[in-house]
């Protein structure tokens, strides 16, 4: 009888196992403008590094859903060419993000950037599917719950019909879906997220990974997605790679560190990590993002040009990302009168830089 339970136990394994590992029998094709998008990521890496912003269109310092508004553009004039979106609580039927953007908005936010010609990445801190708590819950063993065959796959897999029921929504005025960047499992080399590295096996996410992928990708028919995979903290190759999916899962590596003065010596971190990835893009021949950044509050007022300018003309690096700027204590661009804003405005007009307004390829980098 225990003999019968083991083979029981392995053959059921063994299709969990059969169902990640099954894209590279039938991988599904990118369609034309996502792939000129990845064309043009891999183009541009090394010559200029587009500036991105989380959340740029729906708020700001002092207002919230205005059309055309954007801190960023209200300071040098163009608005970023990368724009970052949150999905969070998407998985759980809500109306809006945990950063309090109702879907239906973003859906209309994502469609003008298109229009823009600039760049939409989507991240999803995501519950977690087995007790409902936050994305920064640090149960352990969640993963393995959530692969086929387990308690909480069925659950698991209706979050992910959610997501992909919104992207499906994600198109433009003729009908054709617009390219994401889409980034989920973030800063997964650390362990503040129940997705963590001390909260699960690496084996485990690398299952989670790749039937989230397979799934979204093959199962629901997303070909508009380009995939980042990001870590944050990292100290070696190693390390980085210990949970890396495998080169047909993923198309931009990058990872995410914040300025903290207080903490840590940002430059010299900054200075190895970028290192380090650049390492690791190259020999996997994919684009390499620095997928969060920033300083909260930006207090040095040089900041943009000698704390952030000189690391991106040492390093090959497709784009960058700061964060939102939710409110007086918690911003990563400037607006008007900010104390960084000057500098910001020198940034912008380095010849390194590239913004939405020059995005200007047949009319747009991807359309």
């Amino acid at each position: 009888m225990k003999n019968f339970i083991f083979i029981l136990i392995l053959l059921s394994w063994n299709e969990i196992i059969a169902q990640i590992n099954s894209t590279s029998q039938n991988p599904i094709k990118n369609s034309e403008r996502t792939n000129k998008l990845l064309n043009f990521l891999q183009y541009q890496q090394g010559k200029k590094v587009l500036f991105g912003h989380q959340d740029d269109l729906a708020y700001g310092i002092g207002w919230k859903y205005k059309d055309t508004t954007s801190d960023v553009k209200k300071v040098v004039g163009s608005y970023p060419a990368v724009f970052g979106w949150e999905i969070g609580h998407l998985e759980l039927g809500k109306s809006m993000s945990l950063d309090s953007v109702p879907f239906v908005k973003m859906r209309e936010y994502i469609k003008e950037v298109y229009k823009l010609g600039a760049i939409n990445t989507i991240s999803w801190h995501l519950n977690n599917p087995v007790n409902g708590a936050s994305s920064w819950d640090s149960t352990k063993g969640t993963i393995a719950l959530l692969l086929p065959g387990r308690s909480h796959n069925r659950q698991f897999a209706l979050w992910l019909d959610r997501v992909a029921n919104f992207i499906h929504s994600l198109k433009d005025d003729e009908g054709n879906l617009i390219p994401i960047i889409f980034r989920p499992y973030h800063e997964n080399s650390q362990s503040w997220f129940w997705w963590g590295k001390n909260e699960n096996s690496d084996a485990d996410f690398i299952a989670l990974w790749r039937y989230t992928i397979d799934y979204l990708k093959r199962k629901k028919g997303l070909n508009n997605l380009l995939i980042a995979f990001s870590a944050a903290n990292f100290d070696s190759i190693e390390d980085y790679e210990s949970r890396y999916p495998g080169d047909d899962y993923v198309d931009i590596v990058g990872f995410d560190t914040y300025d903290k003065p207080e903490k840590w010596n940002y430059k010299a971190i900054m200075q190895k990590q970028l290192y380090l990835l650049q390492n690791i893009a190259s020999s996997h021949k994919k684009i390499a993002a620095i997928t969060e950044t920033g300083s909260v509050t930006i207090q040095n007022p040089d900041w943009w040009t000698t704390i952030l300018l000189p690391l991106l003309y040492n390093f090959k690096i497709s784009y960058i990302l700061v964060w939102r700027n939710a409110r007086l204590d918690h911003f990563y661009a400037p607006y008007p009168g900010q104390g960084s804003a000057n500098d910001f405005k020198k940034f912008f007009t380095d010849s390194l830089m590239l913004f939405q307004n020059g995005l200007s390829i047949e009319p747009s980098v991807y359309h």
